[in-house]
């Protein structure tokens, strides 16, 4: 199997699994109030990557975490992981997943803007194509706006900006290393949330716990497959395979929350696919100034 077929399967599987870890994460939240979940979920995650970590015979923190670019990276993954605990608690599982497919387009357009890299005129139509099916989901009117879509908006900006900076991050700072920094902002998110929950903390259920234990653990491996993925092929060929995320969603907010998306949700997402698609694989080619 080829360097790019085993990343779009490893980027593939990654999908699923984060799909999955939505699920079950929302699947809790009914119940247990969402600032304790995401705690329980964080301590999970950060316990599984800590292990990874010394099993790796590597520092669980590098020094370099201190510097500027990491310090940005982990202010906009506890925005990430904060707002979109809170849309997957209270935002259609099939509304999030959608705005969440946006992100890739924030990354290019926050590459260009903010580290100079060079997009041309045709990838800023496709990401404003892709802005507009964000906006669809929305809702265009003022009668059908949903302001709980908003969560996940922010949530979005969040990752994104998350992803933006772990290009900058210091290449010291190892997969695990990171994978211990993210989800150890999954407990601060968590710690943050608690004071607002609907409901005091309580000792969840038997079956809470274990999902929320199977949340942590399928969230980890998620992100193994997503780091096997993007070291495995190049990156503009396995990239648009990420966007397997929104189906596997889709089928899951369909078969076990009862949910069905409508005719909005269902043209901005495809917006948003079709847009990061094609800016993802516009990317592999050169602009005009740049063909010798």
């Amino acid at each position: 199997m080829s360097g790019n077929a085993l990343g779009a399967l490893f980027m593939c599987v990654s999908m699923f699994l984060f799909a999955v870890e939505d699920a079950l994460f929302k699947s809790v939240t009914p119940g247990l109030p969402p600032g304790e979940a995401t705690l329980i979920f964080g301590v999970t995650a950060t316990a599984i990557y800590i292990a990874l970590t010394l099993h790796a015979r590597e520092p669980v923190l590098h020094p370099a975490i201190l510097r500027p670019t990491l310090l940005i990276r982990t202010f906009f993954e506890i925005m990430g992981r904060l707002f979109f605990a809170l849309a997957l608690a209270w935002t259609p599982l099939s509304v999030t997943s959608a705005i969440l497919q946006a992100a890739p387009l924030v990354v290019t357009a926050g590459a260009a803007l903010l580290l100079g890299e060079r997009v041309g005129p045709a990838r800023w139509i496709a990401m404003a194509i892709g802005f507009a099916g964000v906006i669809l989901i929305l809702r265009p009117t003022p009668d059908a706006f949903r302001i709980d879509a908003l969560l996940a908006l922010a949530g979005m900006v969040g990752f994104a900006m998350r992803d933006l900076f772990t290009r900058a991050s210091p290449p010291a700072v190892s997969a695990n290393q990171l994978g211990v920094i993210g989800c150890s902002v999954i407990i601060v998110a968590g710690l943050i949330m608690l004071p607002f929950d609907p409901a005091p903390p309580r000792m969840p259920e038997a079956g809470e716990l274990l999902r929320l234990v199977l949340t942590g653990s399928v969230g980890a491996a998620a992100y193994f497959a997503l780091t096997r993925a993007m070291r495995a092929g190049e990156v503009s060929v396995v990239a648009p395979f990420r966007y397997s995320r929104l189906l596997v969603a889709l089928g899951f907010a369909y078969v076990f929350f009862g949910e069905r998306p409508d005719l909005w949700t269902l043209a901005g997402g495809l917006l948003i696919v079709t847009s990061g698609i094609y800016t993802l694989l516009r990317a592999r080619q050169p602009l005009p100034s740049q063909i010798t």
